[in-house]
């Protein structure tokens, strides 16, 4: 890979980065939906006039994509470590409006990320599993980085995993 190629490779990880973790503040503030909280920081990140708005845009669907998918991961997390039968009926009735709600909620987010679960070689994501759709390989990204094609096949498609 050239310098140059390299140095673009880490700006725009760099950018991913920023992107995300001020998204993560503003979402942890309570008072902004995801769309609403990516808007500001990539408002944020263009007034600071170190980016262009082009670049921001593509960055902040990689960021929407791997937020949604996490969603879609925690639910069904949440789904496995509450066992009714270990939970009073009162206690049982609570959680069941909470979870409810809470479902309803990030079955939202979880369609959303479905549509968002391809990742493509050349795109910028963050650490984790990816799993080529044609010849089932894995790779596994220790930091957010560039996707490259399937080492095994040299496909440029997948689906994280983790």
């Amino acid at each position: 890979m050239s310098d140059k190629n390299q140095q673009h490779d880490e700006q725009d990880v760099g950018l991913y980065e920023k992107l995300a973790a001020r998204t993560a503040e503003l979402l942890e503030e309570g008072r902004k939906s995801l769309d609403e909280a990516l808007k500001k920081a990539k408002d944020e990140l263009n007034k600071a006039g170190e980016f262009s708005a082009d670049k921001l845009e593509k960055m902040a669907e990689f960021v929407r994509r791997d937020i949604n998918d996490n969603a879609a991961k925690a639910t069904e997390a949440v789904k496995k470590a509450v066992d009714p039968q270990r939970v009073t009926v009162g206690v049982q009735s609570i959680f069941a409006r909470i979870l409810t709600s809470a479902a309803d909620a990030l079955s939202d987010l979880a369609e959303k990320a479905e549509k968002n679960l391809e990742f493509k070689t050349g795109e910028v994501t963050s650490a984790g599993k990816l799993v080529c759709k044609d010849c089932g390989a894995e790779m596994n990204l220790k930091a957010t980085g560039r996707i490259p094609p399937c080492p095994k096949c040299h496909k440029t498609v997948f689906r994280k995993s983790f």
